[in-house]
């Protein structure tokens, strides 16, 4: 995660300013929005992120409720005047009164984590969205810190929205930048503005949230004269978030149901798995990849049209397919009528049962790398201690892709808990073996070397 000094003068506006004239504005649009939950890590997040949003939405009549995940408490760990105990119901009024400057009819909850604290207290943050989202009027839009924000709490906050959105159907995100602005350098950043978002925001609106972030001196004054009591967010910083419009982060998607249903209808037959030597190759070194000759229960994520789950019948005792697409999964039910078959989006929708066998090939780089981490976690949560995880992947560009093919097994490594037991490279694709926790190699469990 980066690291920065809220104390250090940070990049000049102008060089933001610069920079975001050249950047296409995408417009944030909130005309159909049924209603708005935006996620506050601490307060003044939401006025600083998301307060034109926030009054934008007030004189739409577009209800909003913000979720207050900390008091903030900590914002000044080194004064000698000021202890947490005492900022803590300070900030919370004077959140109260930045809401009521934004939008007087706006809810809140507060949620009273330790500041700080977000990753130890990370479900009750997600019990409060999902709880939040359950009753919204649809479409339902969230907006929550950008996660590569550089702060601990503004991450895990940013991660557990993309998570409750991606599993709740009516529901989009989008992702404000806080720190951001101070530390990244616009002319080599690491914010992906190719997802930006842009909202203009007229006179009254930039007065409101400059009123709103004024009701916060604990942040914006000096708490004393002495060392440790210095403004959080000075002028300089201020002057990030008081510009004639908002900047926000669109989420990085999984690759649509929709394209998998279109490319079908192109091309049937999907992607030349029969005819292609290098298909017929590839399929022969995954199979000659699995650590043992049979299996009790295999699971093909992503079958498309069967061709490699009917190899899998051959090497073990149940065999489930799934795949997004429903002309897919009829061709595969006709190829490989002894597997049993599902339509599912993953990982949303997940089979039922327990596997020693799973196969991931030629689909984690059309997810996004957040699915990809929960696929992997519910892998994990159904995958016997004797079984495996096999990951196969293309290495060249792919334009319906959201990543790639390293990316995608470097990602599965650094998530699983052991190394892979077999990592094959070529030109053309990478395919690794993940060993569940009681898995050997080959020559040991045969008992050639002990």
């Amino acid at each position: 995660m980066v690291s920065f000094d809220h104390r250090e003068p940070g990049t000049d506006p102008a060089a933001w300013t610069a920079f975001l004239a050249a950047v296409p504005p995408t417009p944030v649009d909130l005309r159909g929005v049924g209603a708005v939950v935006v996620v506050a890590p601490h307060p003044d997040d939401e006025t600083l992120g998301a307060g034109g949003l926030v009054a934008v939405a007030a004189d739409a009549g577009i209800p909003v409720h913000v979720l207050l995940v900390t008091r903030g408490e900590r914002s000044h760990p080194d004064s000698p005047t000021t202890t947490p105990e005492e900022l803590a119901p300070r900030r919370s009024h004077e959140f109260r009164a930045a809401l009521r400057t934004l939008h007087p009819a706006a809810g809140a909850t507060e949620l009273d984590v330790p500041d700080g604290g977000l990753r130890e207290h990370v479900d009750v943050l997600r019990t409060a969205l999902e709880h939040r989202l359950a009753g919204a009027p649809r479409p339902t839009l969230v907006v929550a810190p950008w996660r590569g924000d550089g702060h601990r709490d503004h991450r895990i906050a940013g991660e557990v929205a993309e998570q409750v959105v991606a599993a709740t159907p009516g529901a989009d995100l989008l992702a404000y930048p806080v720190w951001a602005w101070h530390w990244d350098d616009p002319a080599a950043p690491v914010a992906p503005w190719d997802r930006a978002r842009a909202l203009p925001l007229d006179a009254d609106v930039r007065d409101r949230k400059a009123r709103a972030l004024a009701a916060y001196p604990s942040q914006t004054e000096p708490l004393s004269d002495a060392p440790g009591d210095e403004p959080i967010v000075d002028s300089r910083h201020a002057a990030h978030h008081l510009r004639a419009e908002e900047w926000f982060f669109a989420p990085l998607r999984s690759r649509s149901a929709e394209s998998f249903d279109a490319h079908y209808a192109r091309k049937p037959e999907g992607w030349d798995f029969d005819g292609s030597w290098y298909e017929q190759r590839k399929r022969a070194v995954t199979l000659a990849a699995l650590p043992r000759p049979r299996f009790r229960s295999a699971l093909e994520l992503g079958c498309a049209t069967g061709v490699l789950t009917a190899a899998l019948t051959e090497r073990a005792d149940r065999v489930t397919g799934t795949d997004v697409a429903a002309a897919a999964i009829e061709q595969a039910r006709r190829r490989a009528p002894a597997a049993r078959f599902e339509q599912a989006a993953f990982p949303a929708e997940w089979p039922s049962g327990r596997w020693d066998l799973v196969v991931l090939s030629e689909v984690g780089y059309y997810l996004s790398p957040d699915d990809l981490d929960r696929t992997v976690d519910r892998v994990l949560d159904s995958l016997d201690d004797d079984g495996v995880l096999v990951a196969c992947h293309w290495r060249h560009p792919d334009d319906e892709a959201v990543t790639d093919g390293d990316t995608v097994d470097a990602r599965i490594a650094a998530r699983w808990p052991r190394p892979a037991i077999v990592h094959h490279v070529e030109d053309d694709f990478v395919l690794s073996v993940f060993p569940g926790p009681s898995v050997v190699s080959v020559a040991r469990a045969q008992g050639l070397v002990r």
